[in-house]
C-alpha cells in the first residue's frame, strides 16, 4: 500500500498525542499530579496539539476533505466513522480536564471523573483507528491479531515517553513511575512488532492467484497480460514495493531509534540529576517518535492489497 505521509502523520501523531493525554488524565484522577498552571499548558498543550494536528493531517488525504463530517452517520458501520465519533466526543472531557486542571482547582472527585472519561476516550479513539485497518480482509498485512495490539502498544509507549520528559522538565515527582512504565511501554511495544514482523515473514497469505481465479486444482496460475498498459490508481495506491533488504533495515532502524534508545536514554534521566535527565528524557521521545514514524511507514509499505494479484503478484 502507498505509504501516504498525511495516514503516517496523523497515526503518529494522534497516537502519541492520546498516549499522552490518557497518562495525564489518569495521574489527575488519581491525585498523583496536582493542578498547575505551567504543567498544565504543557503536557495537555501538546496533548491536544498533536492530537487535532493528528486528525487534521488525515483529511489531507481525502478527494474531497470538506465531506468528512458525512463520515460520522456511518457508525454503526465503520470503523473510520467510529473513530471520528470517539475523537470528537472525547474532546469534551479533555477538554473540561485541561482547563480546570490548567487555570483552576477543582476537587479530587471532579478530576476523577473526567480523567478517567479522558482516559477511556483516548484509548477508544486509538482502538477505533487500529480496527479501521484491522477490519481490511483484502489486506493480509493488516487483517491479523497484532495489528490492534500494535497501535496501542506504541500509542502508549511514545504517549508515555512523552509525559516522562514533561514531569521531568518541572521537576513532578510522578515522572519516576511514570518513566519506569515508559521503559515498560517500549518493551511491550518490542516485543509486539517482532511478533507483528514474524507473522508476516512465516504466515503466508490466503489469496493467491489460483484461489483469486479458482483453478487451483489445475495447476499454477500466472499472468500473461496485465490489466492495464500504464501507471493508474489501483497500481499507485495499492501496488507499492520495497526491498526485502530495504525492509529489513528500516525494521532494525525503527527498533533502534524508537525503542532501545529512547528506553536507555529514559533510564538514564531517572539515573541523572537536572538538567541532564530533563535533556535525556526530551530526547527519548523525540527517538521515540522518529522511530513510530519508520515503523508506520513500514506498515503501510509492506502491505499488500489482493487487487495486485490481478496485476501479477504471487500472492497478497
Amino acid at each position: 500500500m502507498h505509504p501516504a505521509l498525511s495516514v503516517i502523520v496523523f497515526t503518529v501523531a494522534s497516537g502519541a498525542g492520546y498516549g499522552l493525554l490518557a497518562t495525564l488524565a489518569l495521574l489527575a484522577a488519581l491525585g498523583t499530579i496536582a493542578p498547575s498552571l505551567p504543567l498544565g499548558l504543557a503536557g495537555f498543550g501538546l496533548a491536544l496539539a498533536l492530537v487535532t494536528g493528528g486528525l487534521l493531517s488525515s483529511t489531507l488525504h481525502l478527494g474531497h476533505p470538506e465531506r468528512a463530517w458525512r463520515a460520522f452517520s456511518q457508525w454503526r458501520t465503520s470503523w473510520l466513522s467510529r473513530e471520528g465519533v470517539a475523537a470528537v466526543a472525547t474532546y469534551l472531557p479533555a477538554g473540561l480536564l485541561a482547563l480546570l486542571f490548567t487555570f483552576f482547582a477543582p476537587g479530587r472527585a471532579t478530576l476523577a471523573i473526567l480523567g478517567l472519561l479522558t482516559a477511556a476516550g483516548a484509548v477508544a479513539t486509538v482502538l477505533c483507528t487500529a480496527m479501521i485497518y484491522r477490519s481490511l480482509k483484502p489486506i493480509h498485512a493488516w487483517c491479523n491479531q497484532w495489528t490492534v495490539p500494535g497501535y496501542l502498544a506504541l500509542g502508549a509507549a511514545t504517549g508515555l515517553a512523552l509525559a516522562f520528559a514533561v514531569l521531568a522538565a518541572f521537576g513532578v515527582p510522578a515522572a519516576g513511575p511514570v518513566g519506569i512504565a515508559a521503559i515498560a511501554a517500549l518493551a511491550a511495544a518490542w516485543w509486539v512488532k517482532r511478533a507483528y514482523w514474524s507473522f508476516l515473514d512465516t504466515v503466508p497469505a490466503a489469496s493467491t492467484p489460483e484461489s483469486a481465479t479458482g483453478l487451483g486444482r489445475i495447476g499454477k496460475v500466472r499472468l500473461l497480460d496485465p490489466p492495464h498498459t500504464g501507471a493508474n490508481y489501483l497500481a499507485r495506491e495499492m501496488g507499492f514495493r520495497i526491498a526485502r533488504k530495504h525492509a529489513t533495515k528500516l525494521r532494525a532502524i525503527a527498533m533502534v531509534a524508537g525503542v532501545v534508545l529512547p528506553a536507555a536514554l529514559v533510564a538514564v534521566a531517572l539515573a541523572t540529576t537536572q538538567p541532564l535527565a530533563s535533556l535525556a528524557a526530551w530526547l527519548a521521545a523525540l527517538l521515540a517518535l522518529a522511530g513510530a514514524l519508520v515503523e508506520r511507514w513500514l506498515f503501510f509499505a509492506e502491505a499488500k492489497h489482493t487487487t495486485m494479484l490481478y496485476y501479477g503478484a504471487a500472492s497478497a
